[in-house]
């Protein structure tokens, strides 16, 4: 066996397969006249930044998002009641750190879905574990691991998340069982982890989801004790480009 087939072996049984590029650091090393550490430096460097993207990917996959946006995409100028500077600062993950919340209220259109997965996305690169339900398919889920008898492994699979996304709280109200699921899940995470919330209303309207005051209200207290609160309300972006279609 070759030098540079045993390496090849090596590198794949180690898990270490930047390893198996090494000519291409010989070649960069001789050109720099680096030395046996800076050399070793380079590898492990380049196998840590794999190893990190293979992470991130993972996590991303993990999160189930239904599609990838991004935070370059997003349009701030179409919502005047959201501060760039904050989102950006949110961004870096420190909120999840902090186990603080966001909740972000506004009509259908402005882009809470697209927001929150590029937040989501930021947090799976900072090494958070991520989950996106939208609360329909999460209490669907919800009520089914109770019906098969492995809702209390869901939950604890759920609680061991650094971030849940819930979106599109909107109209829909759930049978009360249902509703009950979503406030244990939501709950169980005050001050331990974070959540992203989208939702089409206003909190004093959120007994017309839960289909109870007293659940809504100690809903919202709990999940606003420690919350960045965005109102997203503005002209619908789906809308206005509609019309620049027809218009075009």
């Amino acid at each position: 066996m070759s030098k540079a087939a045993a390496i090849a072996l090596y590198a794949k049984e180690l898990k270490l397969p930047t390893f198996a590029d090494y000519q291409a650091v010989i070649r960069q090393a001789t050109a720099e006249g680096w030395g046996y550490e800076e050399f070793l430096g380079e590898m492990l460097s380049r196998e840590a930044a794999s190893r990190k993207e293979r992470q991130t990917a993972r996590r991303i996959t993990l999160a189930r998002f239904p599609f990838q946006k991004t935070l370059e995409e997003f349009k701030f100028e179409a919502l005047p009641h959201v501060e760039e500077a904050l989102v950006l600062e949110l961004a870096t993950g420190e909120f999840i750190k902090r186990r603080e919340n966001i909740v972000m209220i506004g009509n259908p259109g402005t882009g809470k879905s697209h927001l929150s997965i590029a937040l989501g996305i930021k947090a799976c690169t900072h090494g958070y574990s991520t989950r996106f339900f939208t609360a329909a398919n999460l209490v669907t889920r919800l009520s089914e691991a109770q019906t098969e008898k492995r809702l209390g492994r869901m939950l604890k699979d759920l609680a061991k998340v650094n971030l849940l996304i819930i979106d599109e709280l909107s109209y829909v109200s759930f049978p009360r069982p249902g509703a009950e699921l979503l406030f244990q899940v939501i709950a169980e995470r005050s001050e331990r982890s974070s959540v992203i919330i989208n939702t089409n209303l206003d909190f004093s309207k959120w007994e017309e989801i839960f289909g109870d005051h007293m659940l809504a209200a100690a809903l919202v207290d709990r999940l606003t004790f420690k919350s960045h609160i965005l109102n997203m309300n503005a002209e619908s972006y789906r809308l206005k480009q509609r019309q620049k279609a027809k218009a075009g």
